[in-house]
């Protein structure tokens, strides 16, 4: 069997060996026919790859360098970016102080929804207003600092202010009746230089919040057996919806709490027929019924 076998090899190999005579054929070790790796790297070798001569010329050279007018420029970068870092913390702090006299100005407001007399509740009420006027004062000196850069960093302070807005323009209706107006609010607190100014979008923000607090007023006082205040509140708002239908407000957030406002309309316009069927409306309330005509 093992003879088979090895006639068979010996056959296969002369066929396709160039020796004439098989007999002299023997198996090279595979050592001496291919030298090992290690081996070939050591001999002076003419050939040389790519990479190994790219490698080899790079030690030699000298590493790139950065250009110094890239330098310069993100250095120039780098002081700015810390500067304004530096001054939007201070704007912060002072608009934590703002939003602190907010808080206080709107807890006092709040006891109107409890019947407390109204007099009582403004005079705590308007005794922050002092305080939030040197507050936008020393907010605007700081923002000074940095010319022409009042609405890069005017929305760190914008929610704020527009809460101040709301919270003014309530206490102005409770006092007389009336909306309070963008020049009033800017007279204040304080806001009449033109290089900081109250923005007209947080002004018009403010008053849709205000409207957004009237409901409930009307339905405390309507509680509270003041059956009268929901044909004054319903004449108001709808004088107020009607002059923010000649604004051409886009798809944003002043467009949104405007849209908000005809829910608030509509919310006291009900608490007004309801309180007109019980019979419980004071007479002479023909202003009233046409304010709710306009909705």
């Amino acid at each position: 069997m093992k003879s088979a076998l090895r006639n068979a090899y010996y056959f296969t190999l002369s066929r396709y060996s160039l020796n004439p005579n098989p007999s002299l054929l023997h198996i090279v070790p595979f050592s001496s026919t291919f030298p090992s790796l290690p081996s070939v790297l050591s001999r002076n070798h003419p050939f040389r790859s790519p990479l190994c001569v790219t490698l080899m010329a790079g030690g030699d050279s000298d590493s790139p360098q950065t250009s110094p007018s890239l330098e310069k420029q993100f250095e120039k970068f780098r002081v700015q970016l810390e500067d304004s870092g530096s001054l939007r913390e201070r704007i912060r702090a002072v608009v934590l102080e703002i939003e602190s006299a907010t808080r206080l100005m709107q807890a006092s407001l709040l006891l109107v929804h409890q019947s407390k007399p109204i007099p009582e509740v403004l005079q705590k009420a308007n005794s922050q207003i002092n305080v939030l006027k040197d507050l936008y004062n020393k907010l605007a000196e700081v923002v000074r600092e940095c010319p022409g850069q009042y609405y890069r960093y005017h929305g760190d302070w914008r929610s704020e202010t527009q809460m101040v807005v709301s919270l003014l323009a309530f206490m102005h209706w409770l006092e007389t009746g009336n909306l309070l107006m963008h020049t009033e609010v800017e007279e204040k607190l304080g806001l009449n230089n033109s290089d900081f100014a109250l923005d007209l979008e947080d002004y018009l923000v403010g008053v849709c919040f205000m409207s957004n607090e009237m409901p409930r007023y009307v339905v405390n006082q309507v509680t509270a057996g003041d059956y009268d205040c929901p044909r004054k509140v319903l004449k108001f708002l709808t004088d107020l919806h009607a002059a923010f239908r000649m604004l051409n407000l886009r798809n944003d957030f002043l467009r949104k709490k405007f849209d908000s406002m005809k829910y608030d309309l509509r919310r006291v316009e009900e608490v007004y027929y309801d309180v007109k069927i019980r019979g419980l409306a004071t007479t002479g309330d023909s202003v009233g019924d046409q304010g709710a005509q306009k909705i």
